[in-house]
């Protein structure tokens, strides 16, 4: 019982928290929506940007609370749009098309990969299900608050629904033993073979008319695809080689739903023709050899390359395959490859906000928008820079000065425990 009381009044207190003025001023803002401000103040209430600018022209509102941030950065919170943290399950070994399974179903929001995400300033994040089928089913976005269920941190479309997209795959990761495909070309052949199924049953349905009689027997996966070739469901498609990366953008051409590329190894080589496409790229960028083969001609000019052609382009971790502790590196070494430095900020923030259809919420500092932005130590492209503090819709999510949230952001026994934390006292001293 006493649990319980000490949980509503904490609740309380940060709602309570939220509705007064906070006032951060004297660092180095980084908006994203506009040039970089070198003695600026961003002001928030009530999980809400309010104002951002230069310390001199926003006043404190009478009330608030004020918060010196002179040789520090503010910049808007990150946004992974591909990550398998929380333990993520989709499709099984029955058949390598299942567009009914919900990562929603799946995740673990008591994953303690969820916290280093936030210790790594990541606010939104799309988790996906594996690679390992054609189409492994439906993603999810969520807002890193701090909550006990999915639902707590589940985004919302406009009608209520929990948002999401649909995650397919192409190469190598699909070609197994059968019912699974064994070539490229049969990837592709039955993946076209189960979108044309799902235009006759969405053209059923139309016809119907909302006549019962008429409706074609529920089908959970077509009803899914159907989303899809709406346009209500984005297409993330996980695809590395660049003959690979064409098939992607013909099935696109063909079925006219809307697709994000991710991983794209080899876009360096085909950044033309994904520019005729119109589709977005997230890209991700490792510094260390290994992986797979077809992952072999990944280069860090894959996001100059893109940026010249005119993509949209965003970074991910694929946490566990980049710690999302790590995510702000991306950016460094894309700059490193000759991205210029604003794309780089923009494919960290506004960029993934646009690939989930959510940057008038999130990605850049701006009024009105949610109040998710992080505090750092120094210059986001600087190695030796840390996230000192994580602040999703006006609550702080992450604060490195507290010794539990540095024990995510630094690693050490029990920080990478889901369910059960262990803190050394010693060790924290």
């Amino acid at each position: 019982m006493k649990q319980s009381v000490v949980f509503v009044f904490l609740v309380a207190a940060a709602a309570h928290a939220q509705e007064r003025p906070l006032l951060f001023r004297g660092a180095r803002v980084i908006p994203i929506a506009g040039p970089e401000i070198e003695d600026g103040a961003l002001l928030i209430q009530n999980g809400k940007i309010v104002a951002v600018g230069a310390r001199q022209s926003i006043p404190a509102p009478g009330g608030a609370e004020v918060v010196d941030l002179r040789g520090k950065v503010i910049m808007p919170g990150l946004v992974d749009t591909h990550s398998h943290i929380g333990s993520v399950e989709g499709g099984d070994s029955s058949a390598p098309i299942q567009p009914d399974a919900r990562a929603l179903d799946s995740v673990n929001v008591r994953d303690s990969r969820l916290q280093k995400a936030q210790a790594g300033g990541i606010t939104t994040v799309n988790i996906m299900p594996g690679s390992g089928h054609l189409l492994s089913g439906q993603t999810i976005y969520l807002k890193l608050r701090d909550g006990g269920t999915i639902e707590e941190l589940a985004l919302r479309n406009a009608d209520g629904s929990i948002a999401g997209g649909m995650k397919m795959a192409n190469g190598t990761n699909s070609r197994r033993a059968p019912p699974f495909p064994g070539t490229r070309a049969k990837s592709a052949a039955l993946l076209r073979e189960q979108l044309i199924k799902a235009v006759e049953y969405r053209d059923k349905i139309r016809k119907a008319a909302g006549d019962p009689e008429k409706m074609p027997a529920r089908d959970l996966r077509m009803e899914a695809l159907a989303e899809v070739l709406d346009l209500r469901r984005i297409v993330h498609f996980h695809t590395h080689r660049h003959d690979d990366i064409l098939s992607v953008l013909r099935l696109q051409r063909e079925f006219g739903f809307r697709v994000v590329l991710h991983h794209v190894s080899d876009a360096w080589m085909v950044a033309g023709e994904i520019a005729k496409a119109g589709a977005p790229c997230s890209l991700i960028l490792i510094d260390s050899p290994g992986g797979k083969l077809e992952a072999k001609d990944n280069r860090f000019i894959s996001g100059a390359a893109l940026e010249r052609a005119g993509v949209l382009t965003a970074f991910h971790t694929d946490d566990g395959v980049t710690d999302s502790r790590l995510f702000l590196r991306m950016a460094a070494l894309a700059v490193r490859a000759g991205m210029s430095r604003q794309k780089a900020l923009e494919a960290l923030t506004i960029a993934g906000a646009r690939m989930l259809d959510l940057d008038a919420r999130i990605g850049s500092l701006e009024p009105g928008k949610d109040a998710d932005f992080v505090i750092l130590s120094g210059d986001p492209l600087s190695v030796y820079t840390k996230v000192l503090e994580t602040w999703v819709e006006g609550v702080k999510v992450f604060d490195r000065t507290v010794a539990t949230d540095r024990l995510y952001a630094v690693g050490g026994y029990g920080a990478g425990r889901s369910g059960e934390f262990y803190v050394d006292e010693e060790w924290l001293q």
